[in-house]
């Protein structure tokens, strides 16, 4: 049974033969059916430059491209399927266009090996992806910056060492994970800039014999550049998924580090923040229990993602120069990873729009020591050297004294609330641009 695109002969698929291939190809084909619209999509290009290089007619390249886009438009309409018996994405397209327009669609893969054609797809799957992460993340970020701006008098205990340090507020707080954020956007950039590099024309690794013009794929798909080398083209196989992971670790981390503060906060000890009931869970034999499931799922969903940079580094670690097959379960972990983080970033995004801020959390008098430092500082300004000033402050917190003035760090609070959101907001929207605004 002649069912693969490198079969020499007609082989018959007997038992010994079915239990290789159910082992080699695993559960590939699932997420091969996310690859199919950028297979297409290379294809075209490739098909394009073909034509220009004359290893195809342009008839002939024109009945490919009109098949191709036919092709790419049931994928859309989510009527493409792989059939039994065939190995991946990219023989099915290339046998439907055997099988619908004849001996052309044969010389569709003149010039390229299966290597740089899963490269290409890969590089174009992972570079819409990250533009997709990104505005999950731009969503977030100004939300982030309303509610920092919305709240910037609203104070909040700030804590080191888990114990009362001094005042701060939800408008730091907010715009804290929006900085965050900011740095997190830094690092896809850089995924980006890798994952928007060219690597159709490498074939297996070693170039062709063909006169390829990779400057015209290049421009066609849209890359700002090459994989210069044919060698380090395949050697970016499993090192872009590794980046991209780490980028996508990056903003993970970063959630589940606000959905720790959230599960806290929400604590009835503390009381800070609330939710809408039906945003929260109850207890089958507590009535009164309202749980945090949705960030205790984003925590748990982010620290697993933060663990993917590593089992992708497992994956490739002690792998030679070229292509191994051991590259192939790179997309087990890091396609449904994707997958969760834009579902964190979009429910962090819904629940913070519905969430309930506490106010006067520091009229308490059990907060009072929080404007010790600002206590000591006043004194430094009126004379007192600050050794003194700590002195004198500190015993009367000792004998039940201190009664300070919670004036000072609320209006200065606000201001450097809005001076650092300006800032931020400024830096962000040039890194935004980098990617959504490609």
């Amino acid at each position: 049974m002649k069912n693969k695109i490198w079969n020499k002969k007609e082989v018959p698929l007997n038992h010994h033969a079915k239990m290789v291939e159910d082992f080699t190809i695993g559960n590939d084909k699932l997420f091969d059916l996310q690859l199919a619209e950028f297979d297409v999509i290379g294809s075209l290009a490739h098909a394009e430059m073909l034509k220009a290089i004359g290893l195809l007619t342009f008839e002939e390249g024109e009945l490919i491209q009109k098949e191709l886009h036919t092709i790419l438009s049931e994928i859309k309409a989510g009527e493409f399927r792989l059939n039994d018996g065939v190995e991946d994405v990219h023989s099915q397209i290339e046998f439907l266009l055997t099988e619908r327009i004849g001996e052309a669609g044969k010389k569709i893969h003149s010039g390229r090996s299966r290597n740089d054609q899963v490269l290409l797809d890969i590089k174009l799957f992972l570079r819409h992806q990250i533009k997709e992460i990104a505005k999950h993340i731009s969503q977030l970020f100004d939300l982030l910056l309303e509610l920092s701006k919305k709240n910037k008098d609203n104070l909040l205990p700030g804590y080191t060492h888990f114990q009362l340090a001094m005042p701060s507020s939800f408008g730091l707080w907010f715009g804290a994970y929006a900085e965050s954020l900011s740095d997190d956007m830094e690092v896809l950039v850089a995924a980006y800039h890798v994952c928007n590099k060219n690597p159709l024309g490498s074939g297996a690794g070693y170039g062709s014999s063909f006169p390829l013009d990779r400057t015209l794929t290049t421009q066609l798909l849209g890359f700002e550049s090459m994989n210069y080398n044919v060698v380090y083209a395949q050697m970016t196989r499993g090192k872009t998924e590794k980046i991209t992971a780490v980028a996508m670790a990056s903003v993970a981390a970063t959630l589940s580090k606000l959905a720790m503060d959230i599960c806290l906060y929400m604590n009835q000890n503390f009381g800070y923040v609330s939710f809408p009931d039906s945003l929260t869970t109850g207890s089958s034999i507590m009535p009164h229990k309202k749980n945090p499931d949705v960030f205790e799922l984003i925590r748990a969903k982010c620290n697993r993602i933060q663990a993917l940079p590593n089992e992708l580094t497992l994956l490739s670690c002690n792998l030679p120069s070229g292509y191994h097959r051991d590259l192939q379960l790179t997309k087990e972990t890091l396609f449904p990873a994707i997958d969760e983080i834009k579902k964190c970033l979009g429910m962090t995004q819904f629940m913070l729009s519905h969430i309930i801020i506490a106010t006067d959390i520091l009229a308490d008098k059990k907060h009072d020591v929080l404007f010790s430092v600002e206590e000591v500082n006043r004194e430094v300004i009126q004379g007192m050297a600050f050794r003194d000033a700590y002195q004198k402050i500190a015993s009367q917190i000792e004998t039940g004294d201190f009664h300070p003035s919670k004036k000072v760090r609320h209006t200065h609070e606000g201001s450097i609330g809005n001076l650092c959101n300006d800032h931020i907001a400024k830096h962000f929207k040039a890194l935004r641009d980098k990617i959504i605004g490609d």
